[in-house]
């Protein structure tokens, strides 16, 4: 497995960027990366979500960060990024913030399975309606908007829960929205699970192992795609770049077993691990690209990218050659536990002191 680090070119510079759902873990690691003009400075950064007290946090946290550079963008911090209390559920407020964007990065959503399984009309009025009064705030007020991006969920490919289910309506409403408004190109992102963000499992690992266990995981069998937040936001860098419209990226991750991934997380401690079985609606291996999908999945750089079904979205002449010979699982290629844990030192998840496997580049390559 190697580690991907491409150039996708500038793609930020002087743009008005939205973030929805922009305080969660990926909407944060995008908004800083943006901000530190990697991809180019952009003119402002919206960030759009229901939670103020999220907001307040985070302003500090960026004010913090930037106070301590002598960066120009610093000086000019309180023009570039903007912070506004809306939801994506009300076709009001999504116009608002998005008037002036030049890219939207979609990233509202319901994530968690169980909750979307109890709460089925939640996760329809948040990630289907929400994603529509998106296109639609475009189409009828004529916005300048010249990229929405849509970031979904394996959990979109052959779902089997409400929260994929309505993903995978985001997805559509997202590729079909490029026919009826040709000046906006509207494409996803889909990945699995992201390392230590919020609603990982991570997270939930760490404090069983602080408190002295025992450590729970759900089916020792199950696997993982395993992800960083960067690499989640460099799909997005690579999708404002490559993508076609109507596409779906997908980024070529690398997968592990839960019990290999509780086992790394442990290391030498002596914690026990304890099975509670699968929870509602959750899948034990994860897919990002299903058998038929397969059939018009292509290569764009280091990524998948999942052509739209539908013919108007795709230009006559030579179809590109498929990338994949079938379904794309976590259950393929899974890492042993030395690598799991060589992947978890990588992205620096690993606690102090709890392991001393042997660590060498080579298992990540």
């Amino acid at each position: 497995m190697t580690i991907h680090s491409n150039d996708y070119g500038q793609p930020l510079e002087g743009k008005t960027i939205l973030v929805t759902g922009g305080t969660g873990s990926m909407g944060k690691t995008f908004v800083r990366r943006a901000l530190s003009g990697e991809r180019g400075r952009p003119r402002k950064v919206i960030v759009m979500s229901r939670d103020e007290a999220k907001q307040h946090d985070m302003r500090v946290t960026m004010l913090r960060r930037w106070a301590a550079t002598d960066d120009i963008l610093y000086q000019n911090f309180k023009n570039i990024l903007e912070f506004r209390i809306g939801d994506v559920r009300d076709y009001a407020d999504v116009c608002a913030a998005a008037r002036q964007a030049d890219i939207i990065i979609h990233a509202a959503a319901l994530k968690q399975v169980p909750s979307c399984e109890y709460f089925p009309a939640q996760a329809v009025m948040t990630n289907c309606l929400g994603a529509s009064n998106v296109v639609r705030a475009i189409e009828e007020n004529e916005l300048p908007v010249t990229t929405v991006v849509g970031i979904s969920t394996d959990k979109a490919c052959k779902p089997v829960n409400v929260m994929g289910m309505s993903k995978a309506l985001q997805e559509r409403i997202f590729a079909a929205a490029n026919i009826l408004n040709p000046q906006t190109r509207f494409v996803s992102v889909r990945y699995g699970n992201v390392l230590a963000s919020r609603g990982s499992v991570i997270p939930l690992f760490h404090e069983q192992i602080r408190s002295g266990g025992p450590v729970t995981i759900t089916v020792p069998e199950m696997t993982r795609f395993v992800l960083s937040l960067d690499q989640a936001v460099d799909t997005i860098f690579a999708a404002l770049r490559d993508a076609r419209p109507g596409e779906v990226f997908v980024p070529d991750a690398a997968s592990t077993s839960v019990a290999n991934l509780a086992k790394a997380l442990i290391g030498d401690r002596d914690i026990a691990i304890h099975v509670t079985g699968i929870r509602p609606g959750e899948k034990m291996h994860e897919i990002m690209v299903s058998d038929e999908e397969a059939l018009h999945t292509v290569r764009r750089g280091a990524y998948y990218a999942i052509r739209p079904m539908l013919p108007e979205l795709t230009p006559p002449g030579p179809a590109d050659e498929a990338a994949l010979t079938g379904e794309l699982s976590s259950a393929n290629n899974v890492l042993d536990l030395e690598r799991t844990v060589a992947l978890l030192r990588h992205f620096d998840v690993l606690l102090p002191d709890g392991n001393q496997h042997r660590e060498t580049a080579d298992l990540l390559r």
